[in-house]
């Protein structure tokens, strides 16, 4: 979906119409925006040739992932003759954007034929963080409960009790194969229904810390390859790993978990309101979210205590 910034602007010289009228101009651009430089969110588009931009000075993109314990973060911020700006331009033709606000000196071949800048409003930056473990369930059947009102599931539950709830941890059984590995087979028609169960004892194989029911536990069945990963010790492969097969039940104990990333989206939103800007006037509009995966998305290190 595309924002819709209308702009009036008042006694502009055109050749086709007297000095006094009105001429609403609606602007069309979408909703998503880029930064670099010396922190600049940008949106542009290209028929006809126009950019919108902010520029914070003295601040960079790293402050607004510092997200609270509620996983949010708000601030606003004002703009002036003096200190941050925000800009409507026109060009002669449609610019390179790297060119034009990634550069500490924009290049003398940009052709702007108007900039208007901002004299007053606010620009309200809201980030939000999502962390989710990426097993393919959802957080919602994964026991996640609640949210409290500081953002947190107190009563999520932690299959393993190794510190980390299910719906972060890519391990919900702490058997040192990965829930994906262990095919829950979430669909959105039947849910969990066709998890595999290879023992068939009522709990699927990713909750399972024994899932061949053979009386070891999964992630010490390391005959092979005492490596902390189940999923490479196979002594039968026609039947597949130890793991898997009541008929292979060497004790080899593990000594620690495998690595437990959590993986995290965040998502930069701009509210812009009160711009005036000389010879124009505007209504408030949502600059939309900052479209930057090498920014957005990150992973975190969870510290599963292995018992």
């Amino acid at each position: 979906m595309r924002q819709l910034l209308y702009i009036f602007l008042f006694g502009l010289s055109f050749s086709s119409c007297d000095d006094g009228d009105i001429f609403e101009v609606t602007l069309e651009f979408d909703d998503t925006f880029e930064t670099c430089g010396d922190l600049v969110f940008y949106k542009t588009k290209d028929t006809p040739p126009e950019t919108l931009s902010i520029q914070l000075i003295g601040r960079t993109i790293d402050e607004f992932l510092e997200v609270e314990d509620n996983n949010i973060y708000v601030e606003a911020f004002e703009f002036s003759s003096t200190n941050n700006a925000f800009n409507y331009r026109t060009y002669s033709a449609a610019p390179d954007p790297l060119l034009v606000f990634c550069n500490d000196i924009p290049s003398a071949s940009i052709d702007i034929l108007s900039d208007a800048e901002s004299t007053s409003g606010t620009a309200t930056i809201t980030t939000v963080l999502v962390e989710d473990d990426n097993d393919g369930i959802p957080a919602e059947f994964e026991g996640r409960g609640e949210q409290a009102e500081d953002g947190t599931y107190p009563d999520a539950i932690d299959t393993d009790n190794d510190g980390i709830p299910n719906y972060l941890d890519v391990d919900d059984d702490g058997d040192n194969v990965l829930t994906t590995a262990e095919n829950p087979n979430y669909t959105e028609d039947f849910g969990l229904i066709d998890a595999q169960d290879t023992d068939n004892d009522g709990t699927p194989d990713y909750l399972d810390t024994d899932d061949d029911n053979d009386g070891v536990a999964t992630r010490d069945e390391e005959s092979i390859n005492a490596d902390n990963n189940p999923l490479n010790d196979v002594t039968e492969p026609d039947i597949g790993a130890d793991y898997l097969n009541d008929n292979i039940s060497i004790t080899v104990p593990a000594t620690a978990f495998i690595a437990h990333p959590i993986n995290q989206v965040y998502t930069i939103s701009i509210l812009v309101e009160n711009i005036q800007l000389p010879n124009l006037t505007q209504d408030n509009f949502d600059f939309g979210t900052l479209d930057d995966t090498s920014i957005t998305s990150d992973t975190r290190s969870g510290e599963p205590i292995f018992n």
